[in-house]
């Protein structure tokens, strides 16, 4: 019996978190995917670069967020799961820190084991949802049987609102989200955008609608409307390198990442 045996992984066809994962140089990634992501790089030879961008703004906001008392984390549409892995980087500031992870790809369900290995202190949870439900998302009894709403709980939806266009509603889903958690709780964001590179970003979700996934980039003032009525923390809303950068992260370029960051706290 293979890990996989059961599972509709349907690797003929393109997956967004699997060729992130080939962007990162992962191993979880499949040739349909790979050839996919080889025509994004034509065209954005800087992908590379974007996704490892990405990833330590997670590591970078988790930590902060984790350094400022929030114990509780909730990662939708995490992707492929590539250590060290959100929890990992929360329970190493709180071992107590309790987490989960939604998303709805069968690859990621697969992989889930790797991900429910955290500290004795704390907990790691997976839910198998969908973002475009937050509604049943919110309801499983994985998450509310790990995560307190009534206390702070920080939301990331990194690298995941540019395939959920306006209209498949992406705006409600996101004030649905942020109308269930409590005050104190955080809301954590990154969102590829066309502001640097209007040319090949349009090329690029071409590619990603051919390889039959929805996609949408969101100009500065579009990606800021998402934390209507919260309040942003410094440095605000900016190119993901620039969200309080590390000295150990490599020099990357707004135009190379290509994306925007940004946490609120609802007051």
């Amino acid at each position: 019996m293979g890990q996989y045996d059961g599972v509709d992984l349907r690797l003929n066809v393109p997956h967004s978190a699997r060729m992130y994962d080939y962007y990162l140089g992962g191993f979880t990634n499949f040739a349909a995917d790979r050839e996919a992501a080889g025509q994004a790089l034509a065209v954005g030879p800087w992908l590379r670069a974007a996704a490892r961008a990405n990833r330590s703004f997670v590591h970078r906001s988790t930590r902060a967020l984790a350094r400022a008392g929030i114990d509780q984390f909730l990662d939708i549409g995490t992707g492929i799961p590539t250590s060290p892995n959100l929890h990992e980087v929360a329970q190493r500031v709180d071992p107590r820190a309790r987490v989960v992870y939604a998303d709805n790809d069968p690859i990621v369900l697969s992989h889930a084991q790797a991900l429910l290995t955290g500290t004795p202190e704390g907990r790691t949870a997976y839910v198998e949802a969908d973002v475009t439900d937050p509604a049943r998302l919110l309801a499983a009894p994985g998450l509310r049987d790990t995560l307190d709403l009534t206390r702070p709980v920080a939301v990331s939806l990194n690298a995941l609102f540019h395939f959920v266009p306006d209209a498949h509603g992406a705006y409600g889903i996101v004030e649905h989200l942020k109308s269930a958690l409590a005050p104190g709780s955080a809301l954590v964001m990154t969102h590829v955008t066309p502001d640097f590179a209007p040319e090949e970003i349009a090329r690029l979700v071409r590619i990603y609608e051919a390889a039959g996934t929805a996609a949408q980039a969101r100009t500065l003032p579009e990606f800021t409307r998402f934390f209507t009525g919260w309040t942003l923390i410094a440095p605000g809303v900016v190119p993901t390198p620039r969200w309080r950068p590390s000295a150990d992260d490599p020099p990357t370029s707004d135009s190379e990442a290509c994306a925007y960051a940004a946490v609120a706290l609802k007051q």
